[in-house]
Formats: C-alpha cells, sequence, structure tokens
C-alpha cells in the first residue's frame, strides 16, 4: 500500500479499512503515521486483530462465551483454522457460490447476547454445521446483489479460498510485527471508528473488544452504525455520509482538496 501511494506522486493519504483491510489500514498507521493524514477503519478496532489470536482471546466477553464451552470465545472459527486448514479451506470451496450467499447477510438485531455462528465452527467440526459445504440460501440483495455474487465466485472458483484463508494462519508473524510499531503504539493523526451494531463476531458493543484503541488512539472519533459485519455493503449512505462529516469536521483542510 506505501508502494501504491508512492506510484501515484502523493506523500500522505486518508486511508480506509475493512475487516482483514482495516488491520492493513491500522499496521500503516502505527508503522508509517508519516504517511497518514487520517485513517477510518469498519467494524475492526485498533490493536486487535492485527496483534494476533492471542489478543483476540484475551478481549473476549466470558459472559456470553464461558472458557469451558468457548475457549477461544467469538474466534473459534480462527482457531479452527490453524487446526484444520484444509477442511476448512474445502468446505468453502465445495460450493464457492454458496459460501458467499451464506456469508454476506444484514444485520440482525435478533442476534444480540447470543454466542455467534462463527463461535461454533469447532464445537461443530467446521464451516456450515460441520457439514462440509455450504448450503444455497437466497442472495440478501440488502448487502450483495446477483452481479456482484457472480464476480466473487468466478473469481474464487478460479483462484481458491488458499490465499485469503491464509491469512489466519498469520497471526504469530502479525504479532510480530505489531510489536514494531512507532510511538509505543499510539496513534496521533485523526481516527474515525465505525461500529456495527450487530457484528457479533466483531463484537464492538458488547465486549470489551475496541477497549485497547480507546487507550491508544488520542484523536479518535467512534460512531455506531445499524448494521452487521459488511456495514460498507449493507448501509453504503450511513457509512458516507459518516466518513464526510468527520472529514468535514477534522479534516478540512484535506476534505475536497
Amino acid at each position: 500500500m506505501i508502494e501504491l501511494l508512492d506510484s501515484l506522486g502523493q506523500e500522505k493519504a486518508i486511508w480506509v479499512g475493512h475487516d482483514w483491510g482495516a488491520s492493513v489500514v491500522w499496521n500503516i498507521a502505527s508503522h508509517h503515521p508519516d504517511r497518514c493524514v487520517a485513517v477510518t477503519n469498519l467494524c475492526v478496532p485498533y490493536a486487535t486483530l492485527e496483534r494476533g489470536l492471542d489478543v483476540l482471546v484475551g478481549l473476549v466477553n466470558r459472559d456470553l462465551y464461558p472458557q469451558s464451552e468457548y475457549p477461544f470465545g467469538n474466534w473459534e472459527y480462527q482457531r479452527f483454522y490453524e487446526e484444520h486448514f484444509a477442511k476448512a479451506t474445502g468446505a468453502m470451496e465445495a460450493n464457492v457460490a454458496g459460501t458467499f450467499k451464506t456469508l454476506f447477510r444484514a444485520g440482525n438485531p435478533e442476534g444480540k447476547g447470543k454466542p455467534a455462528l462463527l463461535s461454533k465452527v469447532r464445537r461443530e467440526g467446521g464451516w456450515f454445521g460441520g457439514k462440509g459445504i455450504a448450503p444455497n440460501p437466497p442472495c440478501d440483495e440488502r448487502v450483495i446483489t446477483e452481479n456482484d455474487l457472480h464476480a466473487y465466485a468466478s473469481a474464487y472458483e478460479r483462484t481458491s479460498f488458499f490465499g485469503t484463508d491464509s491469512l489466519y494462519m498469520n497471526h504469530a508473524a502479525n504479532a510480530r510485527y505489531a510489536s514494531e510499531a512507532l510511538n509505543d503504539g499510539y496513534l496521533d493523526m485523526p481516527v474515525l471508528f465505525l461500529e456495527a451494531a450487530y457484528d457479533y463476531t466483531c463484537d464492538c458493543v458488547n465486549s470489551p473488544l475496541a477497549e485497547p484503541m480507546k487507550k491508544l488512539c488520542r484523536d479518535l472519533t467512534i460512531a455506531r452504525i445499524e448494521s452487521g459485519h459488511w456495514m460498507a455493503q449493507e448501509k453504503p449512505a450511513e457509512v458516507n455520509a459518516r466518513l464526510a462529516q468527520w472529514l468535514g469536521a477534522r479534516i478540512p483542510h484535506a476534505w475536497g482538496g
């Protein structure tokens, strides 16, 4: 990403990320603060995923995920990749379109206070209830259109899930890299974090997941979006409105420049 910025002839940028992309943006902010005007991330707060699985597990809501039943809490599925990588990847590849239709769902308020679906992957023996293949639910067009689904499915049928799933095998290396952050890990640039009200895996509402971020970001704005994990797809108008509002208020010199 720094090379991309260089190729554009720019010294700094406003970086925006989501999920594993949020980890990339947090690492840019913590390792290359001189290349940041500001940063925004969706769903995944700072000093969590990019610091490895052990850090994530240390922030689990143990009232909802007792150690005896869910040793890795809402992150059980990530541990499953480490234990059974080929099985996890094979299940996603068995019905690629079905995988995306199953995973790309809008947020559901009825899930509040219940264990996240992904927390059951290990105890069920794998993805999709341990069946080893995704079902074929209707496409949830609140999140993904048929055209988008075709684009995702055709790409992953060509490339496989190996590369994407390998992200979950890199926790130890990520933790080592995070330990090299500048400024003792503190972020001084303006930071906007958009938390999802109904994201029960990256749960910033009912767990301490966002607490490290609140301590380490010195110019932090947090806003809540009434969505599930796929926030940008599910609530694009709200996400863009929050982003524009923050840019105009905190970085007027860069907004529209």
